[in-house]
Formats: C-alpha cells, structure tokens, sequence
C-alpha cells in the first residue's frame, strides 16, 4: 500500500489544553500546501466548530457501521467517545504527491505511523507541566468535573509517551513553541 506513495503525513500530537489547536492553526496559515486530514467523531458538536470542517459529526451507529466495512485507516476510543480516520481520502493524497496533517492522539498517531511508517512524522506538543495543563483546561470552560477528571488522566499518560515521536515541542510559551513547530514542519516538507 505504500510503496508508490510519494506524499508526507505530519502527525501533531498532544493532550488536551497543551495549545496544539491554536499551533495547529497557525502551521496551516504557514504551509498552505498541507492538507489537514478532517477526522470522524462521535463526540457532541462544540459551538463555532462546523461539521465537514473541523470534523465530521456521525453517530455511534454510523461510526461502527463504517468501521465494520473497512472505511477507517485508524479508529480508537478517546473519552467515552469514538474518531477514526478516512482510510480513502488519505491514501489517495499520498499517491497524488500531497502532504497531509494529522491532529491526532497516542493511539490515532500509532495507527497511522504503523500503516505509514516511510511517509509519516510525528511531533507531540506538550505542555510545560502538568499543573499548567490542569489550568489551561479549566480556563477553556469546556469540560464538566468529571470530563476534567478523564482528561487530565488521559493527559498523564499520553504525555510519558512524549518521547517516543520524531520530535517533542514543549508549549511553554505559544510564540516560541510555534516557531520551533514552524522550523521543524519546514524541515519535515524539504524531506530533512
């Protein structure tokens, strides 16, 4: 499946309030020519967020119904909820020469690289400590005590995989953390 593929994946990685959104957005503004892979969830809709843009919203019915035919590159539970990813849209960009970009997590950014594991590479985003990664999820707002309490255990244990990526990015302060991201997504397109 691989072998004729000519395009790059970049994989962003990061728990829940490191900044990988706001990083995210501003390494699309930079490299135009990548394609940001638009992942299935079974999650409720946020308010401002589209579907068919920063997602696409299905039920759990539909996600399982289109994981049993084969349709998903990678799927795992995150938070009680279900995303996966197009296996299609993804295989077709990498043929056409494309470089794509993936938000995803531990275990999303796993599936893609044992698929893909020539054309992809991966940075985690991680936040300063895990005392500021409490605060910047509580500032959100988004998040009731107990999808708090869920998260910030989850965060735990993605962020003792930090180092198992092609590169780690430590968010300490959003400006300087995206230029680091910017020179290593430029290394990444030149093929470095």
């Amino acid at each position: 499946m691989t072998a004729n593929a000519h395009g790059k994946i970049v994989i962003i990685i990061g728990p829940s309030g490191t900044g990988k959104s706001t990083l995210i957005q501003r390494v699309k503004e930079s490299f135009p020519e990548l394609i940001e892979s638009i992942s299935y969830t079974t999650r409720p809709r946020r308010e401002k967020e589209v579907d068919g843009v920063h997602y696409f919203f299905i039920s759990k019915e539909k996600f399982f119904e289109m994981r049993d035919e084969g349709e998903f590159l990678e799927w795992a539970e995150v938070h009680s909820e279900y995303k996966a990813t197009g296996k299609s849209f993804v295989e077709k960009k990498l043929k056409e020469g494309k470089f794509l970009l993936f938000d995803l997590d531990v275990q999303g950014a796993d599936s893609i690289i044992n698929v893909f594991p020539n054309e992809s590479r991966a940075i985690f985003i991680a936040p300063p400590s895990l005392t500021e990664l409490e605060k910047r999820l509580k500032g959100r707002g988004t998040e009731d005590e107990k999808s708090l309490k869920v998260r910030l255990e989850n965060s735990k244990k993605e962020i003792l995989r930090k180092d198992d990526y092609d590169y780690c990015i430590i968010n300490d302060e959003v400006e300087g953390a995206f230029q680091r991201l910017k020179e290593t997504v430029a290394a990444i397109l030149k093929g470095d």
